[in-house]
């Protein structure tokens, strides 16, 4: 579900904070959710009205953090590490996205944006490092097409590595054992 499905695409989201924390509330909560295994929402970076919303009003299992590995990008994703710290959401781990390029003429691989970032910050916070996803084409253009990586290519290299990070984080989910199907209301669709 995204907001994105609710206006149009020239609409720009010129929003205040009471508007965003609105629209989170009602995505969440007059969606009609059924056999939900796993609820995971996309957070723009940082520590704003809408992490600390969804942190106070939504029981949450836990964050995962992704960040690239240029230092400007990791202070970013260590104040949201702490933000969720301080309101008591548990940090599974961390992603480091567009972690190396490789060529897709030459096979030359490049740090472009750095190297070791995430592993870094995982260390500094005592915190496990899920993967590194490479900075490929292949996944914009396949995301662009409604198939991602491990649609399109479910055996190739890209679905590989999202694979590993989905069960890493499965595991650290199963490893708190948190049962919050029970905090969401009960949707009842009626034909009149």
């Amino acid at each position: 579900m995204s907001v994105g499905f609710l206006i149009d695409v020239e609409t720009p989201m010129v929003w205040r904070g009471p508007m965003v924390t609105q629209a989170l509330e009602q995505l969440l909560k007059e969606t009609r959710w059924q056999d939900v295994d796993y609820l995971v929402v996309d957070l723009p970076p940082g520590t704003g009205d809408i992490q600390l919303t969804l942190a106070q009003r939504v029981p949450v299992t836990g964050a995962v953090i992704v960040t690239t590995p240029q230092d400007i990008a990791l202070l970013d994703a260590r104040k949201g590490l702490k933000m969720f710290e301080k309101v008591g959401i548990p940090i599974l781990g961390i992603v480091e996205n567009m972690s190396i390029h490789i060529c897709s003429n030459c096979g030359h691989a490049e740090h472009i944006f750095g190297a070791g970032g995430g592993e870094r910050m995982c260390k500094d916070y005592d915190t496990e490092f899920l993967g590194g996803l490479p900075l490929d084409i292949k996944i914009r253009e396949q995301t662009d097409s409604g198939k991602p990586s491990v649609v399109a290519d479910p055996d190739g290299p890209v679905a590989k590595i999202y694979k590993q990070i989905a069960r890493r984080v499965a595991v650290k989910i199963g490893d708190l054992a948190q049962d919050h199907s029970g905090a969401f209301p009960k949707i009842v669709i009626q034909n009149t």
